[in-house]
């Protein structure tokens, strides 16, 4: 298991990860302390925990934003799936229909009525 280290908040703290995800922790923790300077800027120093606080709530505000515009895509992908697979069964139907058509005509242009031949044509 890796370690790395990463600085939030001005504070330096030494973090556990999977070997190879080192990179992907770091940028975490950068985009965290972006956010963390953000907020600095937009309301000054109330406190590093309320910092922090505001950090998190505003950042699992934006991960619920896309939490509900990836369900909405999921909900829509189902529905244009159901679509699709409602117009390959008409084009099936419509195509066996059509077989179906084409062999009646077929086998009514070669029916003929049987011919009885009378005992006295012989």
């Amino acid at each position: 298991m890796a370690q790395v280290s990463v600085t939030i908040n001005g504070r330096t703290f030494r973090m556990a990860c999977e070997d190879g995800e080192e990179p992907h922790l770091i940028g975490l923790a950068d985009r965290l302390n972006a956010t963390i300077d953000e907020l600095r800027g937009a309301f000054g120093e109330i406190g590093d925990q309320r910092l922090t606080v505001m950090a998190a709530i505003s950042t699992l505000d934006r991960l619920a934003e896309v939490e509900r515009r990836v369900g909405a895509l999921e909900t829509q992908l189902a529905a244009r799936e159901s679509v699709r697979g409602e117009a390959a069964v008409a084009e099936r139907l419509n195509a066996t229909a059509e077989t179906i058509e084409r062999l009646a005509d077929a086998l009514s242009g070669t029916r003929r009525e049987p011919v009885i031949a009378d005992a006295e044509d012989e």
